[in-house]
C-alpha cells in the first residue's frame, strides 16, 4: 500500500532546478556547446523560413516542466524545440491562409490576453501576503489531527445506489447492521437494486474535509452513509492503518496552504472592493436575471486566477493535497 509520504519530486526541488536547467538551455541554445566552439553567441534558436524561434521561447517552455533533470535539459531542449518549429510552421500557414484574422481566432487571442493580464494582477496583490508564523503552522497542525498526527490510510469499500425514497429509507437502516461490503452487495442484488461499488485505499490529504472528519471518528467494520437526490453513497471502513505526520515533516506543507490561502483569500477581498466602487448595469436579458447571493456572485464573476503556490510543500504532503482533500468517488 503506498503512503502519502512519497517521494516524488517536490515543487521545491522543480523550482531548485528551473534556474539550472534554464542557464544550461540558454547555454547550449545560444552558445552552441563546450569551450571548443568559437561560434558567436545568438538569442536565435532556430530559423523558419521568414520566422525565428528565440532562446527565451524554449526556456519558456522548458520552465513548465516538471522534474526536468540537468542531464536531460540538452535532450528536452531540442525536442522542445522541434516543437516550436512545428508550431512556426502552422502559424506561417494560418497566416497565410488569413486564419489569424478569423473571428473566432481573434475572439480566442483576445479571451487569453484578458485572462493573461487578469493573472498578472492577481499575482501583483499577492505579492504583499506575508509568510505565515510558526505559531499559525503550530495551530493549524494541531486542529487538523485528522491529517496530521491522527493521520490513517483507510481501506474502504464503496457503493454508489440507486434507490427511491421508500428504498433509501429502508436501506439508511439497515446498512449500518451489515458486517461488510460483501453483505451490502448480496442484499441489493437480492433486491434488483442497481448499484456500482468499488474497493479503494486512500490517504486522508485526498478526501473531502467533510468527510474526512466523519471517518476519522469511525472504527473498522462501520459504515458511513449519505442519502443524495438518485439514492445513496454507503462507505465500508474495512481498514484504518495509523500514519501520522510529525509537526516537522508536515511544517512546510503547512507554511505553503497557508501562504496560498492568504493570497487567495486577499485577491477575493480585492475583486469584491472593486465590484462594490464599480458601476456595474446588466443589460439585455441579463438586467431581468434574478440577483445571485453576493458570496455566489463573487465566486461566479472571479476572473483572477487561483494564485498557484511557488514554493515546495513537503515530502510527505503538499499545499494541493491539503486543500483537495479526498474525494469519495
Amino acid at each position: 500500500m503506498t503512503s502519502a509520504l512519497s517521494t516524488r519530486p517536490t515543487r521545491l526541488s522543480r523550482l531548485v532546478l528551473v534556474p539550472t536547467v534554464l542557464a544550461c538551455a540558454a547555454l547550449l541554445a545560444a552558445c552552441g556547446g563546450g569551450d571548443g566552439d568559437k561560434k558567436p553567441a545568438t538569442q536565435v534558436a532556430a530559423k523558419v523560413n521568414s520566422g525565428e524561434i528565440s532562446v527565451h521561447q524554449v526556456n519558456q517552455v522548458l520552465q513548465r516542466q516538471p522534474g526536468l533533470k540537468p542531464e536531460q535539459v540538452q535532450a528536452v531542449s531540442r525536442r522542445v524545440l522541434d516543437g516550436l518549429v512545428d508550431q512556426e510552421l502552422a502559424i506561417q500557414q494560418a497566416t497565410e491562409q488569413k486564419l489569424d484574422r478569423d473571428p473566432r481566432v481573434v475572439s480566442a487571442i483576445e479571451a487569453a490576453k484578458r485572462d493573461i493580464i487578469a493573472r498578472a494582477y492577481a499575482d501583483k496583490i499577492a505579492e504583499s501576503v506575508s509568510a505565515p508564523t510558526p505559531e499559525e503552522v503550530k495551530a493549524y497542525y494541531d486542529s487538523k489531527p485528522e491529517l496530521f498526527s491522527k493521520r490513517r490510510i483507510y481501506a474502504l469499500q464503496e457503493f454508489n445506489i440507486e434507490a427511491n425514497a421508500e428504498q433509501k429509507a429502508a436501506l439508511q437502516s439497515k446498512i449500518p447492521g451489515l458486517r461488510n461490503g460483501e453483505e451490502l452487495a448480496s442484499a441489493l442484488k437480492n433486491a434488483g437494486i442497481r448499484f456500482g461499488a468499488r474497493a479503494v485505499t486512500q490517504a486522508p490529504e485526498n478526501i473531502p474535509m467533510g468527510a474526512l472528519a466523519e471517518l476519522a471518528k469511525m472504527g473498522e467494520g462501520q459504515w458511513l452513509v449519505k442519502a443524495g437526490p438518485a439514492g445513496l453513497s454507503a462507505v465500508f471502513v474495512a481498514g484504518a492503518k495509523p500514519a501520522p505526520v510529525t509537526e516537522e515533516a508536515a511544517k512546510k506543507a503547512i507554511e505553503q496552504f497557508l501562504l496560498t490561502d492568504r493570497k487567495r483569500t486577499l485577491v477575493s477581498d480585492s475583486i469584491k472592493k472593486l465590484r462594490e466602487s464599480a458601476k456595474i448595469e446588466y443589460v439585455g436579458t441579463f438586467a431581468n436575471a434574478a440577483p445571485v447571493p453576493a458570496e455566489a456572485a463573487s465566486a461566479a464573476a472571479e476572473v483572477t486566477p487561483t494564485v498557484a503556490p511557488t514554493a515546495p510543500a513537503s515530502d510527505a504532503l503538499d499545499a494541493a493535497t491539503l486543500q483537495k482533500g479526498l474525494g469519495l468517488k
